[in-house]
């Protein structure tokens, strides 16, 4: 079968490596995926025209509205995937929640990360039950053999010896819904209190004014740096080798770096909000903190206490290899890719 499949494509993100990731699963059933940014379209005519020229047969879309609003009215059927940022965000936007609702009654299925996402769905949208499946992300992670944390720590103008260092890596693209500002005045206290702990920014500098404002702020705080985006393969490596993964974000639907550090058995310290607490339980899999001084605390207790690491090391990995598995992502794309094909036929 000839798939269109229709996501927001900005490089290095949460959206581009899950669409990648289920692009490959596709794939792997012997599917032609065709796989375009939503961004590069402006209406549903366009995407008409694209599944005329690429002779599609059916169309998946990552992100309901803005992915799902351009596959309305076609002659192929197609599935979606929630984004975060349509229950987060768009759904309390009366005209997006509106023309979601409308896009969840012409899909044959929809795919929530969360068993909270897809109540939160149903009770905004509850003509849409019966056909919100709960799919959470598949983790794999591929760190680069090669990676050098000395050379990782210069770039980062970190100069101690890597040994007596405690390196808190915040992975996100310079947004605000990420908030990496949130943990820096505080941090940067830390540090003058303690100078072995440093925070270390990482991620694409997707909003060019905001990204001003972050540079900014994190040159005027000690302890903090910034650093642009990383091939995933070195991401993962310096993951495996900081002290500690951190999520400050203002709302998130799957966090994939809170995931890939479980998976490669480091802490994590993440804001308490829905979609972190979905997969991070305090003090079993991870800590979450309510505001920067109970990150600072936590952060604290996290060094002084290995016995407390080790064991919420040990859990997030059980916990990403019992409920994030790669082969049942898999599966279950390729069965929901079988109700398309079974339209087809129809």
């Amino acid at each position: 079968m000839r798939l269109l499949f229709l996501a927001v494509l900005r490089p290095h993100t949460g959206n581009a490596v899950t669409a990648e990731r289920v692009r490959v699963h596709l794939e792997a059933a012997g599917h032609v995926c065709i796989l375009k940014d939503a961004f590069d379209f402006e209406s549903p005519s366009e995407i008409a025209n694209l599944i005329t020229a690429e002779k599609c047969e059916a169309a998946l879309g990552l992100h309901l509205y803005r992915a799902g609003r351009l596959l309305q009215g076609h002659r192929v059927p197609f599935g979606i995937i929630f984004g975060g940022t349509d229950l987060n965000e768009d759904v309390n936007q009366g005209e997006k929640n509106k023309v979601m609702g409308k896009v969840l009654e012409e899909a044959r299925f929809a795919v929530a990360f969360t068993e909270t996402m897809r109540e939160t769905a149903h009770v905004q949208w509850p003509h849409a039950k019966g056909k919100i499946y709960v799919q959470s992300q598949g983790i794999t992670t591929t760190p680069n053999a090669a990676f050098n944390w000395n050379t990782f720590l210069q770039r980062a103008e970190i100069n101690q010896s890597a040994d007596t260092l405690h390196v808190f890596l915040l992975i996100c693209g310079l947004r605000q819904v990420k908030d990496p500002l949130y943990l820096v005045d505080a941090f940067s206290e830390w540090h003058q209190e303690e100078p072995s702990v440093y925070m270390v920014i990482v991620g694409p500098e997707v909003d060019p004014v905001f990204t001003r404002e972050v540079k900014a702020k994190v040159q005027r705080a000690a302890g903090v740096r910034q650093m642009g985006e990383m091939a995933q393969e070195d991401l993962h490596a310096a993951m495996k080798s900081c002290f500690a993964v951190v999520n400050s974000s203002v709302s998130e639907g799957m966090s994939a770096a809170i995931l890939e550090a479980m998976h490669l058995e480091v802490p994590v310290l993440a804001r308490n909000i829905p979609g972190n607490a979905a997969v991070v339980k305090h003090e079993v899999t991870g800590l979450l903190f309510a505001d920067p001084q109970e990150f600072v605390q936590l952060g604290k207790r996290l060094i002084s206490d290995p016995a407390l690491e080790k064991e919420i090391v040990a859990n997030g990995k059980e916990y990403v290899r019992m409920h994030h598995s790669w082969r049942v992502e898999r599966d279950t794309y390729q069965r929901l890719l079988r109700k398309l094909e079974g339209s087809l036929e129809g």
